[in-house]
């Protein structure tokens, strides 16, 4: 058993950010940086490894927090019966933020609850000496090379990235944005990282000081 874990790190931007607030109902708030689970989704879009489990420990926001007014026709199956009978559309106004960079920190670990592989995960392990070592490498190749294994997203998926890539030397932190505590701040939305069940589960007085969110410890989604 490997118990080692290995720091890995990215930065994203890009025009448009939504981390959706589930308290704010049919006309959706963001939080004003990445979720727990948000983050962990954006390394796993550069690389999802089987047998590691990546732990978010904190994000940087290096631009200063801009909400903005967002409207698109919404035609998802969260519409009354008739109107998805229908063919008809409902507008869906959100809150959003605007102009956003954020450096993502996290460390990775080795995946001990084997029982939760597949054949192809444990293929995957029983080739492999060191899983998070190995993760560590290939990530921080497939993030300078530009490649990721999905679309990297900010929160929605219509939001795309304007830079996915390495830590750059020109951002920073905005140590100058005033303390914000939120009293409670999704964590995770399914009960595991593979074959989960829906099992929401927040933290509470997660504080942003200096421009730095340090995720709270404990209750990771493995």
């Amino acid at each position: 058993m490997n118990d080692k874990k290995y720091e890995i790190a990215m930065e994203v931007a890009g025009n448009t950010a939504m981390w959706t607030r589930p308290d704010t109902g049919d006309c959706p708030c963001s939080y004003p940086a990445p979720t727990y689970s948000a983050s962990k989704g954006i390394f796993e879009s550069i690389l999802w490894g089987p047998a590691i489990s990546i732990i978010p420990t904190r994000v940087e926001i290096c631009k200063p927090i801009q909400y903005h007014s967002y409207v698109t026709n919404y035609g998802g199956p969260n519409r009354s019966n008739p109107d998805i009978k229908s063919g008809n559309n409902y507008q869906l106004v959100a809150t959003v933020l605007v102009d956003v960079c954020y450096k993502l920190y996290a460390v990775v670990e080795q995946n001990n609850n084997r029982d939760s592989f597949n054949l192809r995960s444990r293929l995957w392990d029983a080739h492999t000496t060191s899983p998070g070592h190995a993760y560590k490498a290939i990530f921080e190749r497939r993030l300078n090379r530009g490649q990721s294994f999905g679309t990297v997203s900010l929160g929605w998926r219509e939001f795309t990235t304007s830079y996915v890539g390495p830590l750059r030397s020109s951002t920073h932190a905005c140590e100058e944005l005033p303390d914000i505590v939120i009293p409670s701040m999704l964590r995770t939305v399914f009960d595991s990282s593979t074959y989960g069940h829906v099992g929401p589960r927040f933290d509470t007085d997660v504080r942003i000081h200096d421009g730095t969110l340090i995720y709270p410890l404990g209750g990771d989604n493995r």
